[in-house]
């Protein structure tokens, strides 16, 4: 169905009376371009006397969630800030204020000094929204020194911001799960990064947990996480088609994810657009050709996601369809649950899951169903398959030329 049609379908609905479902159903099927373009004028009555406030936290993180909103194009940050009538208090890489020194000198102004500002919106502001980007460090020995903002530490900024928050969004996979902070290493034991409600798995390592404190939390992994993930989590919440805490367990999976961008009973292979070859046996052994990428370590049979619907960059492509396998950044174990990322899993197994866990008991269920394929797919393998060969692309498929033509040797 084209957005015209989906346009069609969905302009003649009440939005004012549009319950949760049916606004589920819109936001996951028309994504926010659309769904601002269908519902702009509705939206803008809807919160004509109502203002939402937002204080966007960064912890233990590259800022690449907050580049991926920035790169939404349609709409943009802007756009989406205004037609939902969002206050932005706070966000230190959007605002003009620097921190505790400019130019070399101490700032002691609001104007200027972007600690200064923070304290002033956490000692005066409640119930605003929480965007939460990036862990949280607990380390060394429950100190949070690790990461320390104005000489304070993230630890007890986050907490006071954690106790007035109305609800929290946390985004990306470090705010989440603790993310590629959290992975094995020699020094993550040190750091001791937390996500908001989980750390990697463990529901029992959030820094909300750990702090005492109990708030809404609705989590969008991914790394970085997708625009419109975060752009229509917030305004279903502003809007007021997700209550805030009733609906969240009706919503949410048991990661705390809403289950209509991550979706328990589908995974990004079951959309994939080089699906058809996985069902052929046909497989690419090096990077660059169309088919299959499960032999190079996609992730996409057991990854609960809808990048391979809902697109990337301007919704024009997603990971597989732009040349990479999948690595999985959406799991709650990433990176450890899904790495090495590029070896084929029948080959390393699901290296660093857990299968006891809730994560792993899911991954292995994706991966009997992705094994109901691989058994069509053997099924009709050919001689030179049996011998531990499997297809590449050739210079035709591709577009490219050969090697002796394109000037190398042979």
């Amino acid at each position: 169905m084209d957005n015209d049609d989906l346009l069609e379908k969905f302009k003649n609905l009440d939005f004012m009376k549009m319950d949760r479902r049916a606004f589920i159903k819109a936001v996951g099927v028309l994504g926010a371009s659309l769904f601002l373009q269908t519902y702009k004028n509705d939206i803008a009555k809807a919160l004509e006397f109502s203002e939402t406030k937002v204080v966007w936290l960064h912890g233990v993180m590259d800022s690449g969630c907050t580049i991926s909103m920035l790169d939404g194009g349609s709409p943009d940050i802007i756009e989406f800030l205004q037609e939902y009538n969002l206050k932005l208090l706070y966000h230190e890489v959007l605002m003009m204020q620097q921190g505790i020194f400019v130019d070399g000198k101490l700032a002691n102004t609001s104007d200027l000094n972007s600690e200064i500002v923070l304290d002033e919106i956490l000692g005066r502001e409640k119930d605003y929204v929480l965007v939460s980007e990036g862990a949280i460090s607990n380390g060394p020995q429950g100190s949070g020194k690790y990461l320390m903002l104005g000489g304070r530490t993230y630890k007890e900024i986050y907490a006071k911001a954690a106790k007035n928050a109305l609800a929290i969004v946390a985004i990306g996979n470090c705010a989440t799960n603790g993310g590629v902070n959290s992975a094995k290493s020699d020094i993550v034991e040190l750091m001791d990064p937390r996500g908001v409600a989980f750390t990697m798995e463990d529901a029992s390592k959030g820094i909300l947990d750990l702090l005492g404190i109990e708030k809404p939390v609705i989590n969008l992994t991914g790394c970085p996480t997708h625009p419109d993930w975060v752009f229509l989590t917030i305004g279903a919440v502003v809007l007021g088609k997700i209550k805030i805490p009733d609906d969240l367990p009706n919503v949410l999976d048991h990661w705390k994810r809403p289950k209509v961008f991550f979706p328990p009973d589908h995974v990004i292979h079951d959309n994939c657009s080089r699906r058809g070859y996985y069902d052929r046996g046909e497989f690419e052994l090096t990077v660059g050709g169309p088919k299959c990428l499960w032999k190079l370590g996609c992730k996409g049979p057991y990854t609960h996601a809808d990048c391979a619907t809902r697109n990337w960059n301007g919704h024009l492509n997603y990971c597989p369809q732009a040349g990479s396998p999948c690595i999985g950044c959406v799991q709650p174990g990433f990176p450890d649950s899904t790495r090495p990322f590029f070896v084929e899993i029948e080959k390393t197994g699901i290296v660093g899951t857990n299968i006891t866990t809730i994560a792993g008991v899911a991954i292995g269920g994706a991966l009997l169903a992705a094994g109901a394929h691989a058994v069509r797919r053997t099924a009709m393998k050919r001689p030179e398959d049996e011998a531990g060969f499997a297809e590449e692309s050739t210079p035709e498929e591709t577009g490219e030329k050969p090697i002796e033509e394109a000037g190398g040797e042979k």
